[in-house]
């Protein structure tokens, strides 16, 4: 019955977290914001919370709910300034954050724009992959997504791109091990 209430505003509530998404990008655009928010991002715990939200991601994508899809990518994309500005980052993540940074304001050619490109495609056939129920394509999909950001990262970031190389495994770990018991808990009600 709840399922149904949701599924009646399901659009709204897309075009919501549209709206917020949209804003938060346009909002990053601004020097002042990006800097409270990129400082913000320094505080490590920031960068492991950040891959379990392909948790709900899948969750959502597996249950058909774009309002759960929107919302979960608004979060993503804010979790970045969940947390407070720590006292004092690490020089590898400072050296790292600041690779991103001129990564991101760096002219933009059609590598680049291909290369970042890789970021909602990867969630587009991540979605679809659960949306289909194919679970052995998600994890791939999963597994690829940790090894091009650990790749990406160790490329442009050097030695500093090594920083994330903790969380996203951890964040792996997790992902996985929790999205094929829930995978598989649901598959097993469905044929109940």
């Amino acid at each position: 019955m709840v399922n149904l209430e949701i599924k009646k505003y399901d659009k709204a509530i897309v075009l919501i977290f549209g709206l917020f998404t949209l804003t938060l990008i346009l909002a990053l655009t601004n020097k002042d914001f990006s800097s409270w928010a990129w400082a913000r991002h320094h505080n490590i715990l920031s960068w492991y919370i950040r891959p379990l939200f392909l948790i709900p991601f899948c969750y959502f994508a597996y249950k058909r709910s774009w309002a759960g899809i929107s919302a979960t990518i608004f979060l993503l994309l804010s979790s970045m300034f969940w947390f407070s500005e720590p006292g004092m980052a690490s020089a590898q993540v400072t050296q790292f954050l600041q690779v991103e940074i001129d990564y991101l304001n760096a002219p933009w050619g059609i590598g680049k724009i291909l290369m970042t490109l890789l970021v909602p495609i990867s969630l587009i056939v991540l979605g679809a992959a659960f949306w289909k129920r194919n679970l052995l394509f998600g994890i791939s999909v999963i597994v690829f997504i940790a090894l091009a950001k650990i790749l990406w990262s160790a490329v442009f970031g050097g030695e500093s791109g090594m920083s994330i190389l903790t969380p996203a495994i951890i964040g792996l770990i997790i992902c996985v091990i929790l999205i094929y018991f829930g995978f598989k808990r649901s598959e097993k009600n469905n044929k109940v």
